[in-house]
């Protein structure tokens, strides 16, 4: 049972990063497996990371925590905002269609952010968590960023396969995209 719930915990933390992905395969449809490895390993480590910082901070300093998890709509929205509003922006400006759009190449920062975003908000599953040991709650958030790698490698090659069809609109569905992740990550919690 404790493989099931760590999976389906998984698949639903991932499902914010699947929708990244999807834009990010929108933006780059020329994208290489190294780099659709690299992108999807970045969400699935942070997507491990932070239940177990959260697991981290119930154990050391949970009445910090607890002030500093009301900001976590805010920060996932103002990041998202930032990387999709930079996407319209890129897509408005570059109008020229599939050849342009394959050049953009996004950087190891928009990247980080993306990352951050997406799983912040899984830092709560540390109070999720808090009765586990720590090598089960270690197992647990593995089996949650192995989740999220496989889901975003998934959103990547479906991205990368619509975006085809779409190229020269790639970059403004994605910023759309990423925009509404934030108001939904903001709004549900809230």
């Amino acid at each position: 049972m404790f493989l099931v719930n760590s999976v389906l915990l998984g698949a639903g933390l991932a499902m914010d990063a699947f929708s990244v992905s999807l834009a990010d395969g929108f933006a780059d449809v020329n994208m290489k497996k190294g780099r659709m490895c690299r992108i999807a390993g970045t969400f699935g480590v942070f997507q491990m990371a932070m239940p177990l910082i959260g697991w981290i901070c119930v154990h050391t300093i949970a009445i910090y925590f607890k002030r500093f998890q009301m900001f976590i709509p805010w920060i996932a929205l103002v990041l998202l905002l930032y990387i999709g509003i930079k996407m319209i922006i890129d897509g408005l400006i570059n109008k020229t269609g599939a050849d342009e759009v394959k050049d953009k190449s996004m950087g190891h920062g928009t990247l980080f952010v993306q990352g951050v975003a997406t799983s912040i908000d899984a830092l709560s599953v540390g109070f999720a968590i808090a009765s586990y040991t720590f090598l089960s709650a270690f197992a647990n958030s593995a089996v949650i960023g192995l989740v999220t790698f496989l889901i975003c490698m998934a959103g990547l090659a479906f991205g990368k396969k619509i975006g085809t069809k779409i190229a020269s609109k790639a970059y403004l569905i994605g910023g759309l995209i990423l925009i509404g992740i934030g108001i939904e990550i903001f709004i549900s919690n809230i």
